[in-house]
């Protein structure tokens, strides 16, 4: 009689996934990561108070303009054309540099790097352009509302770049929100709760108070700068963002969409 077949008791073993292919962000890219928020709110800091102690512009606080123009017409004083068209300029360019993002990251090209070139060579043409208007620009000149207009184009591109290139990181040139959701987080935090909430509010209260004490700073040294060298000061914010497209290119060295 013919023996019984033998049937093999192992059982298969599944095929395992192959090791992911996704490089983990190093240590310094992390850095840069925290680090970028922070340049970027120095630099509109000082850009705004800069521009505003030599041109009577706001830059960044586009809405502050709009005060000032109510003011003056409420009061009887000329009205600054740099400051009514400010607004529209600014809605424009935020406009063309969202679609101008969203375009970069649709072909898979990371929008962070050149937005924040763009962003330096704006900054470095109002700086040229101050510069050269001479020392007593008078701010209703053509010159000057020219190169109030670039300012403004600068602090515009910032805005859409935090949203476009580095979306979840708190705005770097509007600090009332921030400050609204710091006090807002700091609350969560002191109430207590569930410990994952808190932990939460206390990373988002640290996030925001990062760029509110950077505007701050920036302010600072933006107006002690102007006070000493005048217009000449534009150089601060300039030299930053060339600053921060370094960092840019440290975040993500590699291309591809997304920072």
């Amino acid at each position: 009689m013919p023996p019984a077949p033998t049937h093999n008791l192992v059982s298969p073993q599944p095929e395992r996934a192959p090791p992911s292919t996704v490089p983990a962000p190093s240590t310094n890219a992390s850095l840069c990561l925290n680090l970028l928020p922070f340049v970027l709110s120095i630099i509109a800091g000082s850009t705004d108070v800069i521009g505003f102690l030599g041109l009577g512009l706001f830059t960044a606080h586009i809405t502050g303009n709009l005060v000032m123009l109510a003011a003056h017409i409420a009061g009887g004083i000329e009205a600054q054309f740099s400051k009514i068209l400010s607004v529209p300029i600014f809605i424009v360019v935020v406009t063309l540099t969202t679609l101008l993002g969203d375009g970069l990251e649709a072909i898979g090209l990371s929008s962070l790097r050149p937005l924040l070139l763009l962003q330096f060579l704006l900054l470095a043409g109002f700086l040229v352009l101050c510069v050269a208007a001479g020392a007593q620009l008078d701010p209703n000149s053509e010159n000057a509302v020219v190169a109030g207009m670039v300012g403004v184009s600068a602090m515009a591109v910032q805005n859409a770049l935090v949203q476009t290139s580095f979306k979840g990181t708190p705005s770097t040139a509007v600090m009332t929100s921030n400050i609204t959701h710091f006090a807002i987080d700091i609350g969560k935090v002191l109430r207590g709760g569930d410990p994952a909430d808190v932990a939460k509010a206390r990373s988002q209260a640290a996030r925001m108070l990062a760029v509110i004490v950077g505007f701050a700073a920036g302010c600072s040294i933006g107006a002690a700068c102007e006070v000493v060298r005048g217009l000449w000061s534009l150089a601060v914010p300039a030299g930053l963002a060339l600053l921060a497209l370094a960092i840019g290119f440290a975040v993500n060295p590699d291309g591809g969409g997304g920072p």
